[in-house]
């Protein structure tokens, strides 16, 4: 199963949700599309289901790696020039699925930060790389995310609680860009923007500190990616799936 080809991109985008499983998802994947996105004047918002209590390659008492991975969150967010950062509360790293309690708090926070293009995490397997793009709970977030697009913040009779207990209305997402899903097709030239992503990818200490040469590596593999998507020798891409939501 893979995506159908992707539509293009809307040029009038005001405001992004970001929505991913664990603090470093959203850098390894798409920190240098987003420090394009904040450098053209988007206004990019970031929300983490959970605080990455799983994760980590040390000693680091289980006590305190949610707390250790919020600040890197927030640090490297901060290297994107990303102001809003949030954490959902009540979900446990490594254990997610795509609940209506999942929906329900994704399609509050699209209806508090009204934005017109989400960027999530795929729903769609990959097989060729089941490390890393399809963790679990990466494509249980990718699917609820996709269930609170569509039907559920643009639905006032869904989770009616939200309106009549928090004032939020219905919003209709615009847009829906999917990372780590099989054959994504439109490149994003981080070139000018992979020191940044670098950056922010370093701020996530208790995740790549054992890594000898994480900007090698990932230099090698976005310079791979960009070839493989048309792109002039020596330049380095992100990729995605892009598709309307109306």
């Amino acid at each position: 199963m893979t995506f159908p080809a992707s539509a293009a991109p809307l040029t009038d985008v005001q405001r992004v949700l970001c929505v991913f499983a664990h603090p470093d998802d959203v850098d390894f994947g798409a920190a240098g599309t987003i420090a394009q996105w904040v450098a053209e004047g988007l206004e990019v918002s970031y929300l983490l289901v959970t605080r990455g209590d799983a994760g980590g390659f040390d000693d680091t008492p289980r006590d305190q790696m949610p707390i250790l991975r919020e600040a890197e969150q927030r640090a490297a967010a901060a290297v994107l020039g990303v102001k809003q950062v949030d954490f959902l509360d009540g979900y446990r790293d490594g254990t997610l699925t795509p609940s209506i309690e999942l929906r329900r708090d994704i399609t509050a926070a699209i209806r508090r930060y009204r934005p017109d293009r989400v960027l999530t995490s795929s729903p769609l397997r990959r097989w060729d790389r089941l490390a890393g793009p399809s963790h679990p709970d990466h494509l249980a977030v990718g699917e609820a995310t996709t269930c609170a697009i569509y039907p559920d913040s643009r639905n006032r009779f869904a989770f009616p609680e939200l309106e009549r207990d928090h004032g939020l209305e219905a919003w209709s997402v615009r847009e829906v860009w999917y990372g780590g899903g099989p054959n994504p097709d439109v490149p994003v030239d981080i070139t000018d923007t992979f020191e940044l992503k670098l950056a922010a990818l370093r701020a996530h200490a208790s995740q790549v500190a054992h890594l000898e040469d994480l900007g090698g590596m990932l230099r090698d593999r976005f310079a791979l990616l960009a070839q493989t998507l048309g792109l002039p020798d020596g330049r380095l891409a992100e990729a995605f799936s892009v598709f309307a939501t109306a």
